[in-house]
């Protein structure tokens, strides 16, 4: 699934080239996707502007001229791409199809149909069901180590499913979290309660570090993910510990013969990687 950094890229490339651009036609080939999707939806965005393109959490945003906005989720295995009206072939699982100026089009792409394409009232974003529920950005001032300290107190799963769960703090995702922990040294089986202020601070600061690196290469491609443009993400070269089970830890002192390297676990019923010299 796209994680913050992915939807982040998405974001900065669809501001690139749809801001400011009225919507001049609208296909929508299977509106039965996680949530349906309106069914009057084209009559509330067809000739409106997209004025600004936002993320929040692992969600993008369209605002639209009309005081609506867009809300699109890419699931497990969607994807948006950026196509040329005249040069345009549809593919099967190609469900949502926005026309804008230059004859651009905005593609939306999900073989699984996890994702989700709504319709909500701008001024409502915040209490709409994706988010009236969520914990802070973690880019946010406010996400710093009295927060997390704050939140965790009282929390007694482990700390990697903690960093999992929007209530936390959101976008993070599974990839992202393993790559934090190694940096910070904290094990990912670590009761989330049992983290010392000093740890705190070292998890915050690999969390924003992590993320950062990761926007700034355009992402991770896992499976099926891809940039607008259709390029890859290439912060997966950059892994230090996700799906790389069995390797040498990165700027780790220890042994590989003894601990044959990076472990796998399952936590939560998601993979997690991490190094047992390195994370306490």
């Amino acid at each position: 699934m796209p994680e913050l950094p992915e939807i982040e890229t998405v974001k900065n490339y669809l501001n690139k080239v749809f801001l400011n651009n009225q919507i001049k036609n609208i296909k929508i080939s299977n509106r039965k996707l996680r949530k349906e999707i309106p069914y009057n939806f084209e009559n509330d965005v067809l000739n409106t502007t997209i004025k600004r393109i936002y993320r929040k959490a692992k969600y993008f945003i369209l605002e639209l001229d009309n005081e609506k906005s867009i809300i699109w989720h890419l699931g497990m295995s969607g994807t948006v791409e950026t196509k040329d009206k005249k040069s345009y072939q549809k593919l099967k699982h190609d469900h949502v199809v926005l026309e804008c100026d230059d004859e651009k089009l905005l593609v939306y792409n999900d073989a699984r149909r996890f994702g989700m394409v709504d319709l909500c009232e701008s001024a409502q974003i915040d209490s709409h069901g994706c988010f009236r529920d969520n914990g802070i950005e973690p880019f946010d001032k406010g996400f710093n180590e009295k927060y997390l300290i704050d939140k965790l107190k009282s929390k007694k799963i482990n700390i990697k499913t903690a960093l999992l769960d929007p209530k936390t703090v959101v976008g993070i995702g599974n990839i992202y979290a393993s790559e934090a922990l190694y940096y910070a040294g904290i094990s990912p089986f670590r009761e989330s309660n049992s983290l010392n202020k000093k740890e705190v601070i070292k998890l915050v600061k690999a969390i924003k570090d992590v993320l950062d690196k990761a926007i700034k290469a355009g992402g991770s491609s896992i499976r099926d993910y891809k940039k607008p443009d259709g390029e890859v993400g290439y912060f997966t070269l950059s892994h230090a510990v996700y799906g790389k089970e069995g390797q040498k830890c990165p700027n780790c002192k220890c042994d590989f013969n003894k601990t044959g390297g990076i472990k796998k676990s399952f936590l939560g019923g998601r993979s997690s990687f991490y190094c047992e010299s390195k994370q306490k």
